[in-house]
């Protein structure tokens, strides 16, 4: 792991694995989530040529926190870690809660953004047209009500949430979700994903909960983001079956992306629309 002084004299947390000098693939992590090597993107970046690198977004683990941050503001954060890893130009993944976070680059870093993927990514949540909690799992309907209330009903939400994370092994996943996790995403879980997301999630909250409270209120806030004009090309997936974000979200930001792609799988869930990575990875490579 590696660190890295930014704006604010704040420590941002990253890793790269890969090539020195090839084509850059910035993964931004879901929400709770840290910088470590998800292996199917990274293995996928490596059969494309590419080099993995993703970062703790602040507030996780040892990336300093940047209370009141918006979406946008990670697009500083990004064009720093690129210098640092000497990359004049990327493309990028968003997961879940990392989508949003992909596109404000896709927006904001024109010059250096050459495509961007959206994997299950969630729409603003003021979306015109668009039931923003429709089809959500109990947990994450619960969750986001609370940060509509107030940032205090989110921290007495996410201390007791994160209790139940701090310790979470994969066997644990399944019941831990709950009601998050669709029929085909327990398969993933049980094919192999359940020891990312246990890591993560213990990872994430390993030193408190500021950077998924920071996520969620970014999320429900203007994110500084015009996704009208982005210029670069943006694939969209979204699983028929997914109760983290409903389908529905990855049907709006296909129609309100400019130029967008939107692929729908039927029959995936959050979780098990990773097993298109390759096709993902490879339209990003192709851009």
């Amino acid at each position: 792991m590696e660190r890295l002084e930014v704006s604010g004299g704040r420590i941002l947390e990253y890793l790269v694995e890969g090539p020195t000098g090839a084509q850059a693939l910035v993964m931004h992590h879901g929400t709770p989530g840290v910088a470590i090597v998800l292996e199917p993107v990274a293995e996928a970046a490596a059969r494309h040529g590419m080099r993995f690198v993703t970062h703790s977004r602040p507030g996780y683990r040892d990336s300093s926190p940047h209370p009141g941050r918006r979406v946008a503001d990670v697009t500083d954060d990004v064009a720093a870690l690129l210098d640092a890893v000497g990359a004049d130009d990327f493309v990028t993944l968003g997961w879940s809660g990392g989508g949003p976070h992909a596109l404000a680059c896709a927006a904001l870093l024109p010059d250096r953004c050459r495509a961007a993927a959206i994997v299950a990514g969630v729409a603003p949540y003021n979306a015109e047209g668009l039931d923003w909690l429709d089809g959500m799992g109990e947990e994450n309907i619960a969750e986001f009500g609370a940060a509509a209330t107030s940032t205090e009903a989110l921290d007495r939400f996410l201390a007791e949430a994160s209790a139940g994370l701090k310790d979470v092994q994969p066997d644990d996943v399944i019941a831990a979700f709950g009601d998050l996790l669709s029929t085909a995403d327990h398969t993933a879980l049980r094919d192999g994903l359940s020891d990312y997301l246990a890591e993560s999630c213990r990872a994430a909250v390993s030193r408190g909960y500021d950077g998924w409270r920071d996520d969620d209120l970014a999320f429900l806030a203007d994110w500084g983001v015009d996704l009208a004009s982005i210029q670069v090309p943006v694939s969209i997936w979204q699983g028929d079956q997914d109760r983290m974000v409903p389908r529905d979200h990855g049907r709006w930001l296909g129609n309100h992306v400019a130029g967008a792609t939107t692929h729908l799988v039927p029959g995936e869930g959050h979780l098990s629309l990773m097993k298109n990575i390759d096709a993902i990875v490879a339209q990003l490579a192709n851009a």
